[in-house]
């Protein structure tokens, strides 16, 4: 899942966005309301962790223009201001979650996750295709019950791909689960990382479809 930070407190960013990294999710971050706009009209994520005290527009403003265009996007407000009435006022203006400052953060992501079960065709934090599990909570992979040691780009692109069984994702649509902005992709990096999980699953689990992309039968 793409997710979109926008977050001005420099630090918090950057430390929410190598969290949110290791645990899976390729992260764009910007911290300002007029770049979170641009951001969604590009159409480069598919959910946002705003927050509302923005040095341009206040956040409720950037989520009330989301909520006009993009009214199934999901919206996940981190912020400060803890009042009863922000928080209502937050939840009637459209987000689909409120969490208040200071936060845990397994608290985030196993709110992330809800957000990502929904989204996806999982309907838990375990999805099974066959012989092979994941458990998007541990982060973890097993073949008949053995453990797979996978690198974190092969376990986004294995999530990626179970979540999505029995539907056919693009090289594009993989490529944009694996890399943030700014990261350098060799022009082969997706074939590399496909053909490293193939090393470690069942024969035939991952089906090419040959000039558009990959693949798994759904169980």
């Amino acid at each position: 899942m793409r997710l979109l930070l926008v977050e001005d407190d420099i630090a918090l960013r950057d430390g929410l966005q190598q969290a949110l990294t290791g645990q899976g999710f390729a992260v764009n971050a910007v911290s300002t309301g007029q770049q979170a706009l641009a951001v969604a009209r590009a159409g480069d994520c598919d959910t946002v962790i705003l927050d509302l005290g923005l040095p341009d527009i206040d956040g409720l403003s950037v989520l009330k223009q989301l909520r006009q265009k993009w009214p199934r996007m999901p919206v996940l407000i981190l912020t400060a201001r803890d009042g009863i009435e922000d928080r209502i006022k937050g939840l009637d203006y459209g987000a689909d979650d409120y969490l208040v400052k200071p936060f845990a953060a397994p608290e985030l992501f196993a709110r992330l996750r809800v957000i990502e079960r929904r989204l996806g065709t999982a309907s838990s934090h375990l999805i099974r295709c066959g012989e092979v599990e994941l458990d998007s909570t541990s982060m973890q992979v097993s073949v008949a019950d053995n453990t797979v040691s996978l690198s974190r780009r092969e376990y986004v692109l294995l999530k990626e791909l179970m979540e999505s069984a029995g539907r056919i994702k693009t090289r594009e649509q993989l490529e944009a689960s694996l890399y943030s902005w700014g990261e350098e992709v060799a022009s082969n990096a997706l074939e590399v990382h496909i053909s490293n999980l193939r090393k470690k699953l069942p024969t035939d689990f991952i089906r090419t479809v040959r000039g558009v992309g990959y693949s798994i039968s759904r169980p």
